[in-house]
């Protein structure tokens, strides 16, 4: 079903004719009153249908785990919408980079030097070891798992790893 975009920007105010068109496609939320991309149920709704609408949505709830977590399960690259805090949220994080390596480009500091969050980054694409801590570049174990996945990785290890001659091996 097609959506009319000029019949829902005249409707942007309207709760119940935007609850009804968000179950259709989620991203009509980019055209709705900002009060309405502030509605919960609403959001939760466009997101069901269509994580890619996180995009829309409020600041205040994108700063809601729940909302974030619920766009990730059909948008895991979608964390990066998230909020300041909940970038520094190691569960949300960690369930993205499972599907999505990038997202550690959009960690918190503290995160880009945690060896969970980057050993799972890695393992989805090798080369994210880029925005790994200095420390974590330094790891062996996370550069051959970062390299058995992208052999580029080897630039972003650090002078000591690249020396290493079972590193050099994976080259």
């Amino acid at each position: 079903m097609e959506i009319d975009i000029e019949e829902i920007k005249k409707n942007k105010d309207n709760r119940e004719y935007v609850l009804e068109k968000v179950k259709i496609k989620g991203k009509i939320l980019e055209f709705v009153s900002e009060n309405l991309q502030d509605d919960e149920e609403i959001v939760k709704q466009a997101l069901n249908q269509d994580g890619e609408a996180l995009e829309f949505v409020s600041d205040r709830l994108k700063d809601k785990k729940e909302i974030i977590m619920l766009a990730m399960k059909t948008a895991p690259w979608t964390a990066f919408y998230a909020s300041e805090r909940l970038k520094a949220d190691k569960e949300l994080i960690l369930e993205s980079v499972k599907n999505y390596g990038q997202t550690l480009y959009y960690a918190s500091q503290e995160l880009r030097d945690d060896e969970e969050v980057v050993k799972t980054a890695v393992k989805n694409k090798g080369i994210i070891i880029k925005y790994a801590s200095y420390r974590l570049r330094n790891n062996k174990e996370i550069a051959k798992i970062a390299m058995e996945n992208d052999k580029r990785a080897y630039d972003f290890l650090t002078e000591e790893l690249r020396n290493d001659e079972e590193i050099k091996e994976l080259k």
